[in-house]
């Protein structure tokens, strides 16, 4: 049996590729703030990011097209992140992912007492 390729055809399994990486909706959320330069969204992601998995990180979103990387020609050289157009649409998606979090949070606390 052929297995069948369904990216670009199916929306959760294309949403699901296009945001691999274990800090991409992460990302996406503190961009959703407003556009940020490189080392201060490297100050408020968690003590495991490295310098590395971060610039990965922000490469394969904006080759997915979800983010902008701006930089400017000026000495010290400053670079900013920005959601593209389509990634601006994704705010939607990070409330609703918000909301069920917050629930999710409560219902392991509660399963705790």
């Amino acid at each position: 049996m052929e297995k069948k390729n369904l990216f670009g055809v199916c929306p959760y399994v294309t949403s699901q590729k296009v945001l691999t990486g274990k800090w991409s909706i992460y990302i996406m959320y503190l961009l959703a703030k407003g556009p940020i330069r490189f080392n201060e969204l490297q100050r408020q992601m968690p003590e495991e990011m490295t310098h590395t998995t971060l610039s990965r990180q922000l490469k394969t979103l904006e080759e997915e097209g979800l983010i902008n990387r701006i930089e400017y020609a000026q000495i010290p050289p400053k670079v900013e992140y920005s959601l593209s157009e389509i990634g601006e649409k994704f705010k939607i998606v990070l409330d609703a992912l918000e909301i069920w979090g917050n629930e999710y949070i409560e219902c392991m606390k509660s399963k705790k007492k």
